[in-house]
């Protein structure tokens, strides 16, 4: 899981690079259509044989892939007209809060240890975006409003992905949600866009490597896989270190600035990963 996050956390910065070369549309059709594609092998090294879902897996599957494309658009979206490394911090410190709240509707028990720790997750991520000093309201303009839309939908996800998984084979699951994605995204695709051989630059394919196959085909991959294990909250307080790794990134890659914020909120937001799993 930590290894995942650390592909989630640069893909931030990826992402803002691949955006100048296609369409918001055609970057989730290329990335969720290459991980599918990557995604193979894997089937054929366990020996897996697709067992026929039923009713409620399909539903189950269909919603997350739904999910899926809702939120990578919006992701490609915040991450072009944004700062990739705010975007990261912000999505991946309010999504626990979500998850938190949608696990509190269904009556799943927290204990206050884990109460805690989302509650300092949260803190570190508005000291990341000195909210003290701008002001809550400096959340929620502009770009922010996609990430708000990414961080609602990928909660979401969270959760279903979690009890979907319970009665199929997690890699089964993944595979067909990401199959099932491809097909979504390919009615709004420009299949000439696509096929423009001159997008394809040595530049691009290796950004896109990473924010595809990195964070896709493991990363997304990992944290599907740990959602049933683990559970949905434990799994969702994870994304609480990508925060520090986004920045850093975007810092030196993009040059996006640095500061002492940085350093406190990621300090903080990785404590409550430790809080929120401790036995």
């Amino acid at each position: 899981m930590s290894l995942a996050m650390i592909s989630w956390g640069i893909a931030w910065t990826n992402a803002k690079i691949v955006n100048e070369y296609f369409s918001y549309t055609n970057l989730v059709f290329l990335r969720y259509f290459s991980s599918f594609i990557f995604f193979i092998p894997i089937i054929f090294f366990r020996k897996l044989k697709l067992v026929k879902p039923s009713l409620k897996d399909v539903i189950s599957i269909c919603t997350i892939s739904f999910l899926y494309y809702i939120y990578n658009i919006y992701f490609f979206m915040g991450t072009d007209i944004g700062a990739a490394g705010k975007g990261g911090v912000f999505v991946t410190t309010t999504n626990p809060i979500i998850t938190f709240l949608i696990i509190s509707i269904i009556n799943k028990s927290i204990n206050k240890t884990q109460i805690l720790g989302i509650s300092l997750g949260a803190l570190g991520g508005f000291i990341i975006l000195d909210v003290f000093s701008l002001g809550v309201q400096s959340i929620f303009i502009n770009e922010n409003f996609y990430f708000l839309i990414c961080s609602i939908t990928w909660g979401i996800i969270t959760v279903v992905m979690s009890y979907g998984q319970k009665e199929y084979d997690s890699i089964s699951y993944i595979f067909l949600c990401y199959f099932i994605t491809s097909l979504i995204s390919l009615f709004f695709a420009d299949i000439n866009e696509i096929l423009t051989l001159s997008n394809y630059s040595s530049h691009f394919l290796v950004n896109f490597f990473f924010v595809s196959i990195g964070a896709m085909c493991f990363g997304t991959s990992i944290f599907m896989y740990a959602g049933p294990r683990l559970g949905p909250v434990q799994t969702s307080v994870f994304i609480f270190t990508v925060p520090f790794i986004a920045i850093s990134t975007a810092n030196l890659i993009l040059a996006e600035p640095v500061s002492l914020n940085l350093i406190i909120g990621g300090l903080l937001a990785i404590f409550s990963v430790y809080l929120v799993n401790f036995k």
